[in-house]
């Protein structure tokens, strides 16, 4: 009986260590994901396209809030125009999902900045989808959705 309980306690441990580093890998990619939207956000302040193509899988299909889809290089092009000049980009209550190579990220986003030489301000909800290749994340789509202030 003692062997018994002794090996059920064992295989437990062993259950729940196993459990915590699944958990952890888990909350690796979630780390990294955030922190690639991070970068995202401070490349489109910068108007840095470079930086941008590198968090971008080339199939990206990009919907903006306005319903306009792009691909990346149309995203990429709208980004170093004139017409918009992001002078603060922001998100909040992001959080990521992960489905093992495949992940979903969602927030909300705050822009500022000047759109034509006028001054503009959004808030909005995002969401990106995420694919692991080779060890590297890469975003192939992303929508974002105004929120209208009633």
């Amino acid at each position: 009986m003692k062997n018994r309980l002794s090996i059920c306690v064992l295989l437990l441990a062993c259950a729940t260590a196993l459990f915590a580093q699944d958990k952890l890998k888990i909350g690796e990619d979630e780390g990294k994901l955030l922190a690639l939207e991070n970068a995202w956000n401070r490349a489109a302040q910068a108007q840095d396209t470079k930086a941008l193509s590198s968090l971008m899988s080339d199939s990206l299909i990009y919907i903006d809030f306005d319903g306009t889809l792009m691909h990346k290089t149309e995203f990429l092009n709208f980004i170093k125009s004139d017409n918009v000049q992001p002078t603060q980009v922001a998100t909040e209550e992001v959080s990521a999902k992960i489905y093992s190579e495949a992940a979903v990220v969602s927030g909300i986003y705050r822009e500022k900045g000047t759109s034509k030489g006028k001054p503009y301000q959004r808030r909005g909800r995002f969401i990106d989808t995420w694919i692991k290749q080779n060890n590297t994340w890469q975003c192939v789509a992303s929508q974002a959705t105004l929120i209208i202030k009633p």
